[in-house]
């Protein structure tokens, strides 16, 4: 997989309602995104409030997390950042 370091996005506190269609309605106005994930329990399959999206530049992902973080979606109050090396996914 290419490098998507400064591409992707970790967004946090996601309501248990918002869905993979609606995390990318959300994000696709600032950009082409090439993947979005939401994690869900392996075990129970519920969504574990947290999820990426990575766009094709870093320039669009900039945008997305600048418009996007501290919106409220879905009735929570969500925070977007660069997702890091390590982070689940």
């Amino acid at each position: 997989m290419a490098n998507r370091l400064g591409s992707e996005l970790f967004i946090s506190r996601l309501s248990s309602y918002t869905t993979l269609e609606r995390l990318k309605n959300l994000f696709s106005p600032f950009g082409s995104i090439s993947e979005a994930r939401l994690i869900r329990d392996p075990k129970t399959e519920r969504p574990k409030g947290f999820g990426f999206v990575t766009f094709q530049s870093p320039a669009e992902a900039k945008k997305a997390l600048k418009a996007m973080d501290g919106r409220i979606v879905d009735g929570r109050l969500i925070f977007v950042e660069f997702a890091k090396t390590g982070d689940m996914g």
